[in-house]
């Protein structure tokens, strides 16, 4: 097939082994790229380092996360692709910003923040991430979080992976250990690697979502198995379980006073076909999770919420011309609640559905400007109780991505070093359930982006 033996070309040696933003603090961002004087870029530079590949060969548009179906690959069979030498498995990261929002926040955008044109340190990370065996590598990512003040530990997935023949055909069997749901996934339509890609976290966001959409994100501890056969057919299964509140705050994930917990084993999902057509690539999907919820926590009530979510998701890509490189990805989660124990705590109805849709595309010119658009769109039952009315929003999401790095004859930056400008403009039609002010909620979001190893 033309996907895999792209990998025999290109990889087999690894194999085998509003308001205007002050333009002023946007040209020094600007300019902080500018004089950056690489070799293969990557989100997770030691990546690159293992294979010595370069970094557009695993992402569209020459930096992370949004995957090639090489990158898929080299996901699903562990990370252990190398090119036979040693490496250190460890990497860098940092997120510089500035966020401008149509209207002040009044009290600021977060603490010790001002109401509006906030420049930030978003994040610094160190990654631990490579080849551990022939057959297990990991993907460990701890990060300060420059708005929260706060060191945390992040996104976590180990594998394993074994490839075998059935019927005549390759099957891959694989384990997870990982720290939230979807950020094993290898496509960019689940929601831990889904765009957009990086947002502020000094701009105003829905109150609603699905559990899917990021809730367990490092507050739960779980893992299972997958399978793909013939490039064709995959199927996983996981079992999570929250983590206490002693844990979570040890791992820098402090619980808000009066959140909710979730009680048991949350069940995870996932099934999805995929097939390359010529130079046209297309994954059909579905998955979901379901749990019990105590609202506030443990409320002595011995009531808790039944949650269910059941998404679809679809995948496409065409990378037959690699300086004009497409993907296209749609996002729906359906998420039904019953709200045993809400309906006594807050005054809920006794059953709520929540709907989340979102459709976006991509277009990469020679792997270095990237054009990215997003229609959103969350609805469900309006609920006084849980929501203080309707949960709808919407909006639109389009931004502009610059990386100079990442190519195989790139090489003005420092040897190991990499760079991501984006500028994201984020407009809302309705926040909140209303649309009365909801523009006042549009976000302009400009980036930089590093990343070495």
């Amino acid at each position: 097939m033309v996907r895999r033996g792209m990998i025999s070309v290109a990889c087999q040696q690894v194999s085998e082994v509003g308001r205007l933003v002050p333009w002023g603090a946007a040209g020094g961002l600007v300019t902080s790229v500018a004089i950056l004087a690489a070799t293969p870029a990557s989100a997770v530079p030691s990546f690159a380092r293992q294979t010595g590949q370069p970094c557009e060969t695993c992402h569209v548009g020459a930096f992370g996360p949004q995957l090639t179906q090489t990158g898929r690959d080299f996901k699903l069979n562990g990370y252990v692709w190398s090119d036979g030498g040693s490496h250190i498995p460890l990497a860098a990261m940092l997120q510089a910003s500035l966020t401008n929002t149509k209207a002040d926040q009044p009290g600021g955008a977060a603490p010790g923040f001002a109401p509006n044109n906030n420049p930030a340190i978003d994040q610094t990370s160190l990654f631990v991430a490579g080849k551990i065996t022939d057959e297990s590598g990991m993907f460990i990512q701890i990060t300060y979080d420059g708005i929260a003040k706060q060191l945390t530990w992040d996104n976590a997935d180990l594998r394993y992976a074994h490839t075998l023949q059935l019927d005549g055909k390759p099957l891959i069997l694989g384990a997870t250990v990982n720290n939230s749901p979807t950020v094993q996934d290898p496509w960019n339509s689940t929601p831990a690697w889904g765009f957009p890609f990086a947002a502020s976290d000094l701009a105003p966001a829905p109150s609603a979502a699905t559990l899917s959409d990021g809730a367990f994100a490092q507050t739960v501890i779980g893992g299972g198995g997958y399978a793909l056969w013939d490039d064709l057919i995959y199927v996983e299964a996981d079992i999570y379980k929250g983590l206490g509140r002693d844990v979570r705050n040890a791992l820098g994930v402090v619980p808000v006073s009066g959140s909710d917990s979730y009680d048991g084993v949350i069940p995870y999902w996932r099934v999805a076909l995929e097939h390359q057509f010529g130079d046209h690539y297309l994954e059909l999907g579905t998955f979901g999770l379901s749990t019990d919820r105590a609202p506030g926590g443990n409320n002595g009530l011995g009531l808790t919420d039944h949650v269910t979510d059941t998404a679809l998701d679809a995948t496409y890509l065409y990378s037959g011309n690699p300086d004009h490189i497409v993907t296209g990805y749609i996002t729906y989660i359906r998420e039904s609640q019953g709200l045993d124990a809400s309906r006594v705590l807050l005054g809920s109805n006794a059953n709520d559905s929540l709907s989340t849709f979102r459709i976006n595309g991509s277009y990469s010119f020679q792997n270095t400007f990237t054009l990215s658009a997003q229609r959103f769109e969350t609805s469900g039952t309006a609920d006084m109780g849980l929501y203080g009315g309707s949960p709808n929003s919407s909006g639109w999401t389009a931004e502009i991505a610059y990386v100079p790095t990442g190519h195989k004859d790139s090489s003005w930056l420092p040897d190991g070093l990499n760079a991501r400008l984006s500028l994201q403009y984020t407009a809302y039609d309705e926040f909140n359930g209303t649309s009365a002010h909801a523009s006042d909620n549009n976000t302009l979001y400009l980036l930089l982006w590093l990343a070495a190893g």
